[in-house]
């Protein structure tokens, strides 16, 4: 009889929807934070998990869901947000200077912003993200440094005391991150503790900070802290700068883009 029931199909689609969105929007989310987000079991997050990985929405991984964006085979109709996303790498490009080292994380964002960098440029690229280093091969003259160490499923970065180690003997002219979340009182934060490790080393062996953020992003806490605002140069979004909804943002030396 339930199955039969529309209000409870529509209920239960709802909630896949909105699940969906959360993935498409932070990449990659934990059962607990999907259960508590929707406020129903981790059960029930993890059926619905299920029947979207075989529909091809989603893709597992230990403990919650990615994104089929951020997987290495999508395709641009799968990036969620795409023309943000592009319209946030070209904000970000003029950043970008001859000579530079560079520590670059990695994400849809971040992928949008390495097609658009000039074959001519010659800078060096430092990532923990091994998806990250392959796009960056594309570049002939770019110099990649691949920081490696047992990869995490959850954020595919290289995670680990010796990974963290090496990124604090960088000294970089400009680190570029993108966030899963972001407040202007809580700062940047994320829900994988290697995740918020591996960007706490690279902001702090970095002079200048970039952070890509589409806008929903704003005015979103996570259970980890990553770094206060204060601590960041660059908020880059597709909003322009003077928009009201970065208000709060504006205070320190943020500079908006």
């Amino acid at each position: 009889m339930l199955a039969t029931d529309p209000s409870i199909v529509l209920v239960k689609e709802e909630r896949k929807e909105m699940l969906l969105k959360q993935i498409n929007l932070h990449t990659r989310v934990y059962l607990g934070d999907l259960a508590s987000t929707l406020n129903v079991s981790e059960d029930t997050i993890r059926r619905d998990i299920n029947e979207l990985a075989d529909e091809g929405k989603l893709i597992k991984i230990r403990g919650g869901a990615m994104s089929k964006a951020y997987h290495h085979t999508s395709a641009v109709q799968e990036t969620y947000g795409h023309q943000d996303k592009r319209t946030i790498a070209e904000k970000c490009l003029p950043l970008l200077q001859d000579g530079m080292l560079i520590l670059i994380g990695g994400g849809t964002t971040i992928r949008e912003l390495i097609k658009l960098i000039p074959t001519d440029l010659r800078a060096t690229f430092v990532t923990v993200n091994p998806l990250t280093a392959v796009e960056l091969m594309d570049k002939p003259n770019l110099e990649i440094i691949m920081v490696g160490g047992q990869i995490s499923r959850y954020s595919q970065m290289s995670v680990g005391g010796e990974v963290y180690q090496r990124l604090s003997e960088f000294r970089a002219d400009l680190c570029i991150i993108g966030t899963n979340a972001i407040d202007a009182r809580s700062g940047l934060t994320d829900s994988d503790w290697e995740t918020v490790q591996a960007k706490k080393a690279m902001i702090q062996a970095s002079a200048k900070v970039a952070v890509l953020a589409i806008s929903e992003k704003l005015n979103s806490v996570m259970r980890m802290k990553i770094a206060d605002l204060h601590q960041i140069d660059y908020l880059i979004t597709e909003l322009p700068a003077e928009s009201p909804q970065l208000t709060p943002y504006r205070a320190g030396n943020v500079q908006l883009r």
